[in-house]
């Protein structure tokens, strides 16, 4: 039974370094599921908010029978716990801690200090542990703003991502984004480069650089500001966990500005979190013929995002002081639209076009059933954008859904 891991001398010696605090079984346990649990997996928060990480553990891989806690809700604690199981793995959480240690990562948990309240607005889908390289408290230093846009940036939009992050980093904001190319690379540079404090959030492992083009900027992060991932140390950026780490970007700030995005841009997605969640958004406006303003000028009318255009409208967005001064990505992959499946973007993400891959794989890489993952293949080769080959399968197309 994996709660009795959390007992696991080799397990709890591993977690030194890593965390600090007085439950290590609780920490543990929160260790499994951030192994075990795809970032966002809204039945895992819902299991460990009723019973308590270690009390889930016991439920999903016990022998209580335990449901979700709502009559007839039995099944999804069935499906929830075939997508489970194949990354079920003591070598894996061991892993996990190693690796976390090797590049000086911490743990932060919901009961720690560093922990910022507002991702408990998340629900069921708040994060059930981070890792973070760098300072944990930036987390939950105020005010913070996320500024995201696309990743193919124009000059112009790039010159305002360094403007309106540097005057906001200089005066005390934390700025925050994803360590993208284009919008999020400048608003990064532009924090530094004043001293100020910054956050990136990441869809992989904050042991793994990426894009590769920015090793250098998110080692700059790691010195004065901090780098963060709910997925554990190893664990590859995909294109689903691209879009799970956009709500985290959303709940963590205070207000979110989006600096140039494309119709369909990935910074929607972070926009729409925002908006969900009830957190001030802001779109900075473009030229009406520009493709990379498109999505903003969207924002505007579907949105109901503020115009802003100066630091100073910006930081009228969470109430902060205005004061003069200057007027100071497309996301790693494009969003296509409400009707997208994301069991259709993890499966599609789990394969490749050269090498055929068995259900089993795609179920462990994609952290899904492996009927659910038939179910979508079956879909999918309806579509043509995959194909049997041998005995597993492999895409047939770029990876789009």
């Amino acid at each position: 039974m994996s709660a009795s891991w959390c007992d696991d001398p080799r397990l709890v010696d591993a977690l030194h370094g890593v965390w600090e605090g007085s439950d290590p079984a609780e920490a543990l346990a929160r260790v499994i599921w951030s192994v075990v649990a795809e970032p966002g997996d809204g039945d895992a928060g819902e299991l460990v908010a009723r019973l308590g990480a270690r009390g889930a553990l016991n439920a999903a891989f016990g022998n209580r029978g335990e449901d979700m806690g709502r009559e007839g809700d039995g099944h999804r604690l069935r499906d929830a716990r075939a997508r489970w199981q194949g990354r079920l793995s003591r070598d894996a959480v061991l892993d996990a801690l190693r690796d976390a240690r090797h590049v000086d990562a911490r743990l932060v948990l919901p009961s720690g200090g560093a922990w910022s309240a507002a991702f408990d607005d998340l629900g069921p889908h708040a994060p059930l542990a981070l890792w973070v390289r760098g300072d944990p408290g930036l987390l939950a230093a105020p005010p913070r703003v996320a500024i995201v846009g696309a990743r193919a940036a124009s000059g112009y939009g790039e010159m305002l991502a360094a403007e309106f992050a540097g005057d906001l980093a200089a005066s005390g904001a934390v700025v925050v984004s994803g360590g993208a190319y284009g919008i999020d690379g400048a608003a990064h540079r532009a924090a530094l480069r004043v001293g100020g404090a910054t956050v990136a959030f990441l869809a992989g492992g904050v042991d793994r650089a990426y894009p590769q083009g920015h090793r250098d900027l998110l080692r700059g992060i790691t010195d004065t500001g901090a780098v963060v991932s709910e997925a554990p140390c190893g664990t590859a950026p995909t294109k689903w966990r691209f879009l799970a780490r956009n709500r985290l970007i959303a709940a963590s700030s205070d207000a979110t500005v989006v600096i140039e995005a494309g119709w369909r841009s990935g910074s929607l997605n972070t926009a729409g979190h925002a908006a969900a969640l009830g957190r001030p958004l802001g779109a900075v406006p473009g030229p009406v013929t520009s493709a990379t303003s498109a999505g903003c000028h969207r924002l505007l009318r579907e949105y109901d995002a503020r115009c802003v255009t100066t630091t100073g409208e910006i930081r009228e967005l969470w109430g902060g002081e205005t004061r003069s001064g200057g007027r100071g990505g497309e996301a790693e992959h494009d969003r296509s639209g409400p009707a997208s499946d994301p069991d259709r973007i993890r499966v599609l993400d789990a394969l490749g076009s050269r090498s055929a891959i068995d259900v089993g794989e795609i179920a462990r890489r994609s952290g899904l059933a492996a009927e659910r993952v038939s179910a979508v293949l079956g879909l999918c080769e309806l579509d043509g954008v995959v194909v049997r080959s041998g005995g597993g399968w492999r895409s047939v197309t770029q990876k789009a859904v």
